[in-house]
């Protein structure tokens, strides 16, 4: 197991992030689309509602649900510049670089990859 893979077990285990899980809707997209397409959805939404320097409506500005990285992103403690700041280190107040951006979609991704391998709870 990678630091990545413990950093979620942790963030999973609070009872908040822990409810979160690929279901239905959510689920059948990563299914239609492949992961490929959804990271590429991640980098889009993470650019423009995670990344600038102050997003708008921080703190409220991910949905429940209607995408499987709506949903990765409440898991996994990406969905704001507080939550990222708390348990990635992640300093609120200046735009994401690139870097941070890419480890943001990692996490994500690395999520969703989970929720989906074969195992993982049935829809």
């Amino acid at each position: 197991m990678d630091d990545l893979d413990a950093k979620l077990r942790r963030i999973g285990q609070q009872p908040f992030r822990a409810k979160f899980r690929l279901y239905g809707r959510d689920r059948a997209i990563v299914d239609l689309r492949g992961i490929v397409t959804v990271r590429k959805h991640a980098e889009e939404l993470i650019g423009t509602r995670l990344a600038p320097a102050e997003p708008r409506n921080d703190g409220k500005q991910t949905p429940y649900r209607g995408h499987p990285v709506f949903v990765a992103q409440h898991a996994t403690a990406t969905c704001c510049r507080t939550c990222l700041s708390k348990w990635h280190d992640i300093p609120a107040g200046h735009a994401l670089t690139d870097p941070e951006r890419t480890y943001v979609i990692d996490v994500i991704t690395r999520w969703i990859t989970l929720q989906y391998a074969p195992g993982a709870p049935p829809t």
